[in-house]
């Protein structure tokens, strides 16, 4: 597959593809005899995990020392490293995703409590020293 295809696949523009080969993110592209790359299954679910590792919010540099870790497959505990950088993402994401169920749950409360609280502030019974406190609410 060409690039311009492999880009329109993973909605990635063709520089970006070149840029994640150039700098070591996604490993070397094998080329044609014409010297244009030629994408093949393993390109395809490389720029496929790199995509979505950088979507999760991997950097670009743990992306390049995962890719850099694959192509040491001779090496000892390779396998062990890029696991640990998979883990490692996974407990951030998971982070992440903890903090936006949070904020959800906020949203959720203030939006079913909305029409209640303009009322109370507009009777007046919401006042300085009457006011919840958000971050002891029950969840």
């Amino acid at each position: 597959m060409n690039i311009k295809k492999a880009a329109e696949m993973f909605d990635l523009s063709v520089d970006t593809l070149r840029y994640y080969e150039r700098v070591g993110v996604i490993p070397p592209v094998s080329r044609n005899a014409s010297g244009y790359r030629d994408y093949l299954t393993n390109d395809l679910n490389w720029i496929y995990l790199a995509k979505n590792l950088r979507n999760a919010g991997l950097s670009v540099e743990s992306l390049i020392e995962f890719a850099q870790l694959a192509q040491l497959r001779e090496t000892q505990n390779v396998e062990e490293a890029q696991k640990q950088i998979l883990s490692d993402q996974l407990d951030e994401l998971d982070k992440k995703l903890a903090e936006m169920q949070e904020v959800r749950d906020l949203l959720v409360y203030k939006i079913d409590t909305y029409d209640d609280h303009i009322a109370k502030f507009k009777a007046g019974e919401m006042t300085p020293d009457k006011i919840e406190k958000l971050w002891e609410r029950k969840k």
